[in-house]
């Protein structure tokens, strides 16, 4: 079987990490072809909506630690480089919702790549850990960037030093994520959220999007200047004269995502 399953359904493209067997943790081969899927899933018209899950009872364990026992710091760079980094790249610059849905364990580059969704559900068996500092790395894949500004700088910190497993329903009150299920309609549930995201207009949420990675950094007069150019933008959009249109004639909206 591939370590990466995918299929699109319904303007929806369902990623499957498929290494149940370890937890879904990430081999070379693995992370190269999730990087392969995240572009296809990013040039294709027919995907609205990206939803990630994992096989089996677990999201993600994070990094296959057989592939990396005797590797010298070069060789961790170079997995960064090559393989970490681009995927929570490419999950942040997607033009196109994606929706993490974690259904067990969430370790380490697991977690922060969880992290790095726009809309993060779990089951509520499911739990979040910083790994890291138990074998003496660093947290990495972005998450000492996206957490602090999830949950405050303090429990960052110590959720990062102390390697804590916090269970879902946990981490959401922290606000790590937006919603937890019980396990078994986990998946009705989260699907859910991806169909609704595949019919909205996608040229507004990839704006969305957008301007909340600039808002981290930008002071509050350089984003009311994103918001501007980025309004513009939207009003442009086929699906703005739907919307107002659709809202005058009091009917439901039909957008296209152009």
């Amino acid at each position: 079987m591939p370590s990466i399953l995918f299929e699109v359904k319904d303007q929806i493209a369902f990623i499957t990490l498929n290494r149940p067997e370890k937890l879904n943790a990430f081999n070379r081969e693995m992370a190269l072809l999730f990087q392969q899927k995240l572009d296809e899933c990013q040039h294709d018209k027919n995907v609205r909506c990206v939803y990630i899950t994992g096989a089996g009872k677990s999201f993600c364990a994070g990094q296959d630690l057989s592939e990396v026992v005797e590797t010298d710091g070069q060789e961790v760079n170079k997995m960064l480089r090559e393989q970490y980094n681009p995927i929570v790249w490419k999950i942040r610059m997607m033009e196109k919702p994606v929706v993490g849905a974690i259904n067990g364990v969430a370790a380490g580059a697991g977690a922060n790549m969880a992290l790095a969704c726009d809309v993060v559900v779990a089951t509520k068996s499911s739990y979040f850990t910083q790994a890291f500092s138990k074998i003496g790395l660093v947290p990495d894949s972005g998450g000492t960037f996206i957490l602090p500004r999830f949950i405050g700088w303090q429990r960052a910190s110590a959720l990062m030093m102390l390697a804590d497993k916090i269970p879902a329903e946990e981490a959401e009150k922290m606000g790590m994520l937006y919603k937890t299920f019980p396990d078994e309609i986990f998946v009705e549930e989260s699907i859910k959220i991806a169909e609704k995201l595949s019919h909205m207009p996608t040229r507004s949420l990839a704006l969305i999007k957008h301007a909340l990675n600039f808002s981290v950094s930008n002071t509050f007069e350089q984003q009311l200047k994103i918001e501007d150019v980025f309004q513009q933008k939207a009003v442009e959009t086929h699906d703005y004269k739907e919307g107002v249109k659709a809202f005058l004639e009091k009917r439901v909206p039909e957008y296209t995502g152009e």
